[in-house]
């Protein structure tokens, strides 16, 4: 039974990175990376007090469910030269929900009701089924699959930059939280448009052929690692100068 165990954990230990294997480069970095954020926001919450635990807590599970994907990834990858597109979309599936679930916790003094975390919960789904539908079980139709994913994806931004979001944040008079919000703005604009260009990449999408897909694994596995370390370490920010300010109150 033992050696049954050690047997089925080697791989995941042992996993050989290959001289000039970039993207496997990325994918042990990665790992590593989040699995040190998820330890440094579960130690910050000790050093924050009330809401601040809740929306430290929710970073750690980021980037802690997408470090236990990525061990299993790269150990994929050393093994195969390929990526299993189904782990990409569990990890996102888990993930990004949850970065939904941290603006109405830093919005939820200023008057955010459930309805604002429940409404981008759902395209946050409905951006990621949608999405995995047309890079798998429907192919041949993927610039559909496509568009209709991305009306997922301009629901959510249009929140954050225009919609109930962003007024909640004009409206709260905290620098810091509107600070805040323009930069996770940003990460939603500019970091999660990285998503949409490895789609377009697949075989039958409108950049098939233009970029590699060993250059969409390399993006997407930087793009994962900023995105949801870079997530978290603006509502670490933004819950230690709220605290701060209280202290000095």
């Amino acid at each position: 039974m033992n050696a049954l165990v050690i047997n089925n954990i080697q791989p995941f230990l042992l996993a050989q990175l290959q001289p000039g294997d970039y993207v496997g480069f990325t994918f042990f970095i990665g790992s590593m990376a989040m699995l040190a954020s998820t330890v440094f926001f579960f130690v910050q919450m000790t050093r924050v007090e009330g809401k601040w635990k809740d929306s430290l807590l929710v970073s750690a599970l980021i980037t802690g469910i997408a470090a236990a994907h990525y061990f299993y990834m790269r150990s994929f990858w050393a093994e195969n030269q390929t990526s299993p597109t189904e782990f990409r979309y569990i990890d996102w599936i888990l993930t990004v929900p949850l970065m939904c679930v941290e603006f109405y916790l830093i919005l939820k003094p200023y008057g955010a009701k459930q309805s604002l975390m429940w409404r981008m919960i759902f395209w946050s789904v409905w951006m990621l089924v949608t999405g995995y539908l047309g890079e798998t079980v429907f192919r041949s139709q993927s610039a559909i699959w496509g568009a209709i994913s991305t009306v997922g994806y301009a629901f959510i931004a249009y929140d954050v930059w225009f919609g109930g979001a962003r007024k909640l944040a004009n409206s709260s008079a905290d620098p810091n939280l509107q600070n805040a919000m323009r930069i996770l703005g940003w990460f939603i604009f500019v970091g999660w448009a990285i998503y949409p260009i490895g789609y377009m990449a697949i075989e039958g999408g409108l950049l098939s052929g233009v970029l590699p897909v060993k250059a969409m694994d390399l993006i997407y596995n930087i793009g994962d690692a900023v995105n949801k370390i870079g997530f978290g370490l603006v509502i670490y920010s933004l819950a230690i100068s709220s605290n701060q300010k209280l202290q000095t109150a």
